[in-house]
């Protein structure tokens, strides 16, 4: 009798470990960091397919959506803090709930608009400078096996796929690498005014990336409201070009613990 109790009693404790751990991970996860992976390609060369970072949560404070399937009862947004342009954000889309990763381009109040590619801020363009290519295999990518766009298409597999590569400021002094790979519906938009308490997000890989110049009612970003920004990534903490995490050999070790920009 006196050891079913103690097993019982060993099974309770191994539970309650279990359970206390989960919290403590729920908790941590909720109110400090979330990780995230990066699936595709729209943030190149900022973030590649297969990086890994954490997410800072207590960048923007804290709404609805910073609990796992939007469950805090949080009206608005609490200890809320303005992002800043050019802040690399993870937030919630708008319509299909799902997690986005963009650069913050446009505030509440501002003016948006790209022509021929280059973006036009507040009625002024924004400071380019050429920044040669960037290069990378022409191979399956991450665990969704998609193939990169590239700008010398076609190219068979094995081959340098290569993009144009320019170095955009912000205004506030942001400077961030952006991509080029062809003509496409988002060099030439209307002049968007970004409404109060709403953001407007641009992928770095400006031709390969849904955003903000697209509209949610064919799958675009549109703009976010505050209320739906997760948080700020800050630095990849762990890379990988292969199709599984366990491949060492895909590993990018240069990117370990890469503070972001």
């Amino acid at each position: 009798m006196a050891s079913t109790e103690k097993a019982e009693g060993g099974i309770m404790e191994t539970v309650k470990t279990v359970v206390y751990a989960l919290v403590i991970a729920g908790v941590f996860r909720t109110l400090f960091f979330q990780p995230f992976w990066i699936p595709s390609g729209s943030m190149k060369d900022t973030l590649l397919v297969g990086d890994f970072l954490f997410v800072n949560k207590m960048a923007y404070g804290y709404s609805q959506v910073s609990c796992p399937f939007s469950m805090c009862p949080i009206p608005g947004r609490i200890f809320a803090s303005d992002p800043e342009r050019g802040d690399i954000v993870v937030f919630r889309h708008p319509v299909n709930g799902s997690d986005f990763i963009k650069r913050l381009i446009g505030l509440p109040g501002d003016t948006v608009q790209f022509r021929d590619g280059r973006l036009i801020l507040n009625g002024e363009a924004v400071p380019t400078e050429p920044g040669g290519t960037f290069d990378e295999i022409f191979e399956r990518q991450g665990p969704i096996g998609s193939f990169p766009r590239c700008a010398n298409a076609p190219v068979g597999q094995g081959g340098v796929c290569e993009k144009e590569k320019f170095v955009e400021t912000l205004p506030g002094g942001v400077s961030h690498s952006i991509l080029n790979i062809d003509q496409s519906f988002g060099d030439n938009t209307p002049e968007f005014t970004v409404p109060e308490g709403h953001f407007f997000f641009v992928g770095d890989n400006r031709d390969n990336s849904q955003d903000s110049r697209y509209a949610q009612s064919v799958g675009g970003v549109g703009f976010v409201p505050f209320e739906n920004l997760i948080g700020r990534a800050d630095r990849v903490i762990f890379s990988s070009a292969g199709s599984r995490m366990l491949y060492f050999w895909t590993w990018r070790g240069d990117r370990f613990f890469k503070a972001l920009e």
